[in-house]
């Protein structure tokens, strides 16, 4: 098999919508756990998933004298709840309602002394229905969902890649449960007046962000994606790489389509080349500090 077919299989949006939608509800079930546990962080960092070897954790969650954490282990197909007590729940990952899902996973946190009420309304998808509610959305196809998750892997790296080239203010690689993308930010350092729709306290910065989704029902392909807020006049007219990317005017960002990506000899350096040439126009346009804010990598330390 072609090592580019391994690391980067095929994932046409419309073969696993379904167990894609089931799956974006349950992680959005677990994230909301987060969202109501978990001390807030400027640009709502503390809600967001972090990609492991085996999947997606939420990393540690308080509660009260505790603290838990939740992974979907996307390897054994398992949502594993631990506690900092030694105690432990797991949830098959199979196929099963989101209303099943949600009464499982708060039956689990019941079982480990952890209480919290959530918001069972879904955000950011189209016709939501309430998690307690909800038996549309029962599929979970394990050979699509480890596709996935080779798919961010992969995209893990090269994202942490650039991410060592900023010495600069920039978010960790991590991903949003609300829609559902792995994503990082770069900030120029200058701050911006805040619009109406700013939360309370949360900084408003001149940023870059890249990020790559799975598709969705509005966007119904996998692709990556960047964009520059604000983005600096001439931006979206800009040249980038690789050849083949280019701007949406419908979604208001720079795309590049992942069966582009995974079709070309380097799919990492392709998305680095992308990531970089979609940046740098934003900082020179935007007139960054770019000899402050960009390094070079540390050399590895000697063993």
């Amino acid at each position: 098999m072609d090592s580019n077919q391994k690391l980067w299989p095929a994932l046409p949006y419309e073969e696993w919508s379904a167990t894609c939608e089931t799956l974006h509800l349950w992680m959005q079930i677990v994230g909301k756990v987060k969202l109501a546990l978990c001390p807030p962080e400027n640009h709502w960092w503390h809600v967001a998933l972090h990609l492991t070897a085996r999947g997606l954790t939420s990393g540690p969650i308080p509660f009260e004298h505790i603290t838990f954490q939740i992974d979907f282990d996307l390897v054994s197909h398992e949502l594993l709840i631990a506690s900092s007590v030694g105690n432990r729940e797991a949830i098959k990952l199979e196929a099963k309602s989101v209303r099943d899902f949600y009464f499982e996973f708060m039956a689990a946190l019941q079982v480990l002394g952890i209480s919290v009420k959530l918001d069972t309304m879904p955000k950011e998808v189209t016709n939501p229905i309430r998690f307690d509610e909800d038996t549309t959305h029962a599929s979970y196809d394990a050979s699509q969902v480890e596709k996935f998750r080779e798919i961010l892997t992969g995209c893990d790296r090269a994202f942490r890649e650039f991410r060592g080239l900023f010495c600069g203010k920039s978010s960790p690689v991590h991903f949003f449960w609300g829609s559902f993308d792995l994503t990082l930010t770069r900030f120029s350092g200058r701050m911006l007046l805040p619009s109406p729709a700013a939360e309370p306290k949360e900084s408003v910065s001149e940023e870059f962000s890249l990020g790559f989704w799975p598709g969705s029902e509005t966007y119904p392909e996998p692709g990556f994606y960047a964009y520059a807020v604000p983005p600096p006049e001439g931006y979206y007219g800009s040249s980038i790489k690789p050849t083949g990317a280019q701007f949406d005017t419908k979604l208001g960002e720079f795309l590049l389509k992942y069966d582009l990506v995974r079709s070309l000899a380097d799919p990492h350096q392709a998305i680095l080349d992308f990531a970089q040439s979609t940046y740098a126009h934003a900082a020179d346009l935007g007139k960054w500090d770019r000899g402050h804010l960009e390094c070079t990598p540390l050399e590895p330390i000697p063993s």
